[in-house]
């Protein structure tokens, strides 16, 4: 149930049914956002509305609940928070921006956001994000995108030593883990990077945190760099009035933010300053940005950088590792080409996330492209929407057919992906229902064999000889891992000496490092 008003943060709690932590299998892609205002304070930057509206370029990252934590940055200043189910325009009315005004904050950010899919811990309230807990040294705030890969044995490690858990999150085990001293002890005071190393190396994958105490936000990446977390700056208001920001001013910005993906940087005058590496800890405050440490891979093993992030959850104007996700997706689709061309009068897409995909495959062959499908933007993505019954009916409203296209053709439809299979299906019954000759399909990723995924996914349910029929498909093919890898890593170029590597554990069931969950 939705507050009606920002509560400040209380020591009580109620009575709460702990949901198991099940296993999931594919990630979800959260979205985490923080701002904290540069030079002087209390600032003139409207905060709140600048942190939901970089939660709202991240909406595509899920739909289904948000919060917003923030305070003046104090030493004991009181944490003010809003969360409730539903998108970020709905959840925070004019009202709360107004109670939750500050110099940072989290929807997550000093202020911190967040986003989340809910396959892990439940859709309930109190799973929603970010939590705020009470430490020895004052209160923090976490936004965590990501799902542990050994929250088994960790939650069984707090609860032998005391610990209560009132939630089936991973998120709370991580909060749970920074309230602990680190082994160097704090002789000086609050050590908080010593406090978050400590609990990167009981934490190896996956997660990207937004984590606010007092006047500072801790941008974190895990050791493999399996979500993306990146740096931005927000541009002074000269900027946008024919003045240019110096080349290398912290003076020439208005505030620092952090964003899961830096597409959402456009809409709020920010401009992307960096992204956080594999291992990094970043500290942003009103004095700029500094990176305060770095936790190395166990064994120099590579980076795991989530490839299913350029395949399917990534908006396709955000940048990871140098290169623009709509690139990639384009190169995907040349590869694609390569490997399992089509004898087709026209091609075309499930929009929108593989036009990028199917405008590459047609020029790669040769063939028309052109548009079958209209969309109703107004309908979610089926992917992450809660429940089978709503998936399945979002489908239904979701596509207009743009008949006069494809009548008496053959058609290849490209796809960045099937995951359940709860699109395609219907999709090629209205195309071959409404006239079309032949309906192929083209995958612009693999095809996901491993039992560790969802049991809904189509792979764990048909054999593969079977998929095209199971679809009512003329044929279908996927992409290979090795191709997609290959379209993935051409266009990055390094210039700061790290290591390349992607996960493609959804693809192949090898994970980088050993489950328990």
């Amino acid at each position: 149930m939705a507050e009606s008003a920002p509560a400040e943060h209380s020591g009580s709690s109620n009575m709460t049914h702990i949901a198991p932590l099940e296993d999931s299998g594919m990630r979800d892609a959260c979205g985490v956002f923080g701002c904290v205002a540069a030079n002087s304070w209390p600032t003139q930057l409207d905060i709140p509305q600048i942190i939901s509206l970089g939660l709202v370029g991240l909406q595509h990252r899920g739909q289904e609940s948000g919060g917003m934590v923030t305070s003046m940055g104090t030493e004991g200043a009181r944490y003010k928070q809003k969360k409730a189910s539903g998108y970020i325009n709905a959840i925070f009315s004019d009202d709360d921006m107004i109670k939750l005004k500050g110099n940072l904050g989290i929807v997550i950010s000093f202020p911190k956001g967040h986003t989340r899919y809910s396959t892990v811990g439940g859709s309930d309230v109190t799973n929603i994000q970010p939590f705020v807990v009470e430490t020895l040294h004052g209160l923090i705030a976490v936004a965590h995108n990501g799902e542990l890969v050994n929250s088994a044995s960790l939650k069984h490690k707090l609860l032998k030593h005391g610990v209560g858990l009132s939630t089936g999150s991973d998120t709370e085990l991580i909060i749970q883990l920074l309230t602990h001293m680190p082994d160097c002890g704090e002789p000086n005071g609050a050590n908080w990077v010593g406090r978050i190393r400590k609990m990167m190396k009981q934490t190896p994958t996956s997660y990207s945190l937004v984590i606010m105490h007092n006047d500072k936000i801790y941008a974190v990446r895990d050791p493999y760099g399996n979500r993306p977390l990146c740096i931005g700056k927000l541009l002074t208001a000269a900027s946008f009035s024919g003045g240019s920001m110096l080349q290398n001013g912290e003076d020439s910005c208005d505030g620092y933010v952090v964003s899961s993906e830096s597409c959402s940087f456009g809409a709020i005058g920010a401009k992307l300053y960096r992204e956080v590496l594999p291992g990094e800890i970043v500290e942003l405050s009103k004095d700029g940005i500094k990176s305060q440490s770095i936790v190395a891979r166990p064994e120099a093993k590579l980076p795991a950088f989530c490839i299913f992030e350029y395949v399917y959850f990534a908006r396709p104007d955000s940048i990871f590792e140098g290169q623009m996700v709509y690139e990639v997706r384009r190169r995907c689709g040349r590869q694609l080409a390569l490997e399992s061309p089509a004898q087709v009068d026209l091609v075309s897409t499930v929009p929108e996330s593989a036009t990028p995909a199917a405008i590459a495959y047609a020029d790669a062959l040769g063939i028309p492209y052109g548009e079958v499908l209209c969309k109703n933007r107004y309908v979610g993505r089926t992917f992450i929407q809660p429940s089978m019954r709503l998936r399945k009916l979002g489908v239904a409203k979701k596509f207009g057919l743009l008949t006069g296209n494809f009548q008496n053709k053959r058609v290849v439809l490209v796809d960045d992906s099937i995951v359940r299979g709860n699109t395609m299906k219907p999709v090629i019954q209205m195309l071959k229902n409404a006239g079309a000759k032949e309906v192929h399909v083209r995958v612009a990723s693999p095809l996901s064999n491993t039992r560790a995924i969802w049991e809904e996914l189509v792979a764990n349910r048909v054999k593969m000889d079977k998929i095209a029929n199971h679809f009512g498909a003329d044929s279908l093919k996927y992409l290979s891992v090795e191709g997609l890898v290959k379209a993935t890593q051409e266009g990055i170029t390094r210039t700061d000496n790290q290591p390349v590597g992607h996960c493609v554990a959804c693809l192949t069931g090898t994970y980088p490092v050993k489950l328990d969950w």
